[in-house]
């Protein structure tokens, strides 16, 4: 990878560029070839929507005023910083059509409308919710198309890849990370608070999964994305003599949850899949019970075994506090530079050659910034790794506490 470092680039709503050619050729300059050091040089590229010249456009539907803003606009900015210093082949410059959905669906579909007819590829897509509602468009348009979003749902979606364990398969590490911590034992109570939807669903589904090889007993509350105040359902589970809690919501919800179980005087583990947590936590009055007791499972790195990442996120932008949503932006870099490498190299940069190449993929190594991926098979997750993650007063609020491991229950969940 080159993440050398980037002059500041704020996140802008960058116009769609409109293709009016299609199945053109260019020709790559004498010497170009794969950013993997591949390709023929001198060689006919074709194209189609997406790329004029030697300017290759990519779309981007982020949530930078919703419920994962914060989260989405540390990953935009980490997308827009990796390809001012990446090209595709060592001939294409990637630009970014960058839309906000304020994570809601429809919202998702009217821009994505606006913008499929100058885009070759989608860099990221926030949200279950926003990926499934696009789901249709994504396939009949042969869209890649990697999602900030890890449901087992989006698996389904030809061209669709899941950057990390599904939320099934990721929860379900963060439960064997407790247990070999004996921060659980087999046979107790957990309680499991869940935003509705597809990714409230697919970790509900880990939590089952584990429940059923551990014979847990298992308190399920299902909550929208809206709610704030998690007292009833803290209540419900102090009442219940719950050993753990376990979250599928967005940060807002996680500070709630353990600021009334701290009130309540329960003091057991918080086991969160990867949204759940955001550095600016721990700011408020929470951070000591977040340090104390929230574990996160996640296919994400930390800055602590990437500071070359945090040092060209911090020149960018000396204002921000940036997440670890930096770290995965960079690593969504990679993964496409990867896929559109490989679709240059084959001499085919049309959006049929771009699904082919993401196709081809058998692994993808972003260098230890998201885990290991085994390729992109249909309905099943694209990793069995999770890091675990602890909030700690560091850059980007989390150190690692065990690098990326695969559980005992991943490899059957995922299938």
């Amino acid at each position: 990878m080159n993440l050398g470092k980037g002059s500041r680039s704020a996140v802008v709503v960058a116009a769609a560029v409109v293709v009016t050619a299609s199945g053109c050729s260019t020709k790559a300059p004498e010497g170009g070839g794969g950013g993997g050091g591949g390709g023929s040089e001198a060689a006919d590229v074709q194209t189609d929507v997406g790329v004029e010249g030697n300017t290759i456009t990519l779309g981007v539907l982020t949530d930078l005023t919703g419920v994962f803003a914060a989260l989405g606009n540390d990953i935009t900015n980490a997308n827009q910083l990796f390809w001012e210093n990446n090209q595709v082949c060592d001939t294409y410059d990637v630009e970014l059509n960058i839309q906000d959905t304020g994570y809601v669906p429809q919202q998702g579909v009217q821009l994505y409308s606006g913008m499929k007819d100058g885009i070759l590829a989608m860099q990221q897509t926030i949200g279950s919710p926003i990926n499934t509602a696009l789901a249709p468009e994504y396939e009949a348009d042969e869209i890649v198309n990697f999602p900030s979003a890890w449901s087992k749902t989006l698996t389904e979606i030809p061209g669709t890849g899941v950057l990390g364990a599904t939320y099934d398969v990721e929860i379900a590490n963060g439960y064997s990370y407790l247990f070999d911590e004996g921060l659980l034992q087999e046979g107790d109570t957990v309680g499991h608070i869940y935003f509705e939807g597809e990714y409230g669903a697919n970790g509900l589904a880990g939590t089952q999964a584990v429940a059923d090889e551990m014979n847990l007993e298992v308190i399920e509350a299902q909550i929208k994305p809206t709610d704030q105040d998690m007292s009833a359902q803290i209540t419900q589970f102090k009442a219940a003599g719950v050993d753990a809690i376990v979250l599928t919501v967005a940060p807002g919800q996680t500070a709630s949850a353990a600021g009334v179980a701290a009130a309540q005087g329960l003091d057991v583990p918080i086991l969160g899949s990867n949204p759940v947590f955001a550095p600016g936590l721990l700011a408020g009055p929470t951070a000591d019970v977040l340090k104390k007791n929230l574990y996160v499972a996640s296919p994400i790195s930390s800055f602590d075994q990437h500071p070359e990442q945090l040092e060209q996120y911090e020149e960018a932008y000396p204002d921000a506090t940036p997440s670890l949503g930096v770290v995965f932006g960079f690593g969504m870099g990679e993964a496409m530079k990867q896929v559109l490498d490989t679709a240059c190299e084959n001499g085919d940069l049309t959006r049929a050659g771009v699904r082919a190449a993401f196709d081809e993929l058998e692994e993808v190594d972003t260098g230890g910034l998201i885990v290991p991926l085994r390729g992109f098979e249909l309905g099943k997750s694209p990793s069995l790794s999770s890091f675990i993650l602890r909030p700690a007063d560091v850059p980007g609020g989390a150190t690692v506490a065990t690098d990326a491991f695969e559980g005992e229950f991943s490899e059957k969940i995922a299938g």
